[in-house]
């Protein structure tokens, strides 16, 4: 196990840890440093925000913060809990990246089968707005919004996007921040997953399907349906 394992499993359940985890931590003191730091804001965010937080709060707090709209105090309780858990992330993930920006897209996805199976702020409005706030602008639908979740990855902290086009084709995108690629794009292949990488908004994008075919027409289908700014 090497540190971007340790850290996206310890970030994925930070009280349940693998044995090679364990290990690993052992060994390397970055990390010892890195899990004790998680398990003090664990414990601070616990004893501060005791309270039931509905599902996707994280990801609206996310986006109406950037558009500037003003919360009630207890919503602003809440989004600073969400914001410090989230900053808190960008910051220990900052230095941890890779350039391998479309392999690292596969793992993103190996690592959350559940995104097939469930749905999750399958909202068009709010994914016009995650793409707006990304630096996307929709010039038409990509298909069927299934699934949204902003999680933790190695460069900070990203959205995961599930949507099946108007052919049927099931899709993954993924929106990361923060990282600008030098190369137009990068292709991957990983455990019978396929990923292009390009660079797009505020940093990366990256599509990812289950065949060679079906990644080129998604890729051509966002390049066609989405405008990038920056």
């Amino acid at each position: 196990m090497n540190c971007i394992e340790f850290r996206r499993e310890k970030l994925a359940d930070p009280r349940r840890l693998s044995a090679e985890a364990v290990a690993h931590q052992s060994d390397c003191a970055a990390c010892r440093g890195f899990a004790a730091e998680i398990n003090e804001n664990e414990a601070r965010l616990a004893a501060a925000f005791a309270v039931p937080v509905p599902e996707g709060l994280a990801e609206r707090i996310v986006l109406r913060r950037k558009a500037g709209t003003r919360f009630s105090p207890r919503l602003g309780m809440l989004a600073a809990s969400v914001v410090l858990t989230f900053a808190f992330g960008i910051l220990q993930w900052k230095d941890a990246g890779s350039q391998d920006y479309a392999r690292l897209a596969i793992e993103h996805v190996m690592h959350e089968p559940e995104s097939f199976t469930s749905a999750r702020l399958a909202d068009p409005e709010l994914f016009r707005r995650v793409m707006h706030t990304f630096g996307g602008e929709m010039q038409a639908s990509l298909g069927k919004v299934r699934f949204m979740k902003l999680c933790p990855v190695p460069e900070g902290t990203g959205w995961h996007i599930v949507f099946e086009t108007e052919q049927g084709q099931l899709a993954t995108l993924i929106l990361i921040p923060g990282k600008r690629m030098q190369a137009q794009s990068e292709q991957a292949t990983v455990g019978g997953w396929n990923a292009l990488a390009r660079p797009g908004g505020q940093g990366y994008y990256a599509v990812i399907t289950d065949s060679p075919d079906s990644l080129g027409q998604v890729d051509a289908l966002v390049r066609q349906r989405v405008r990038w700014r920056g």
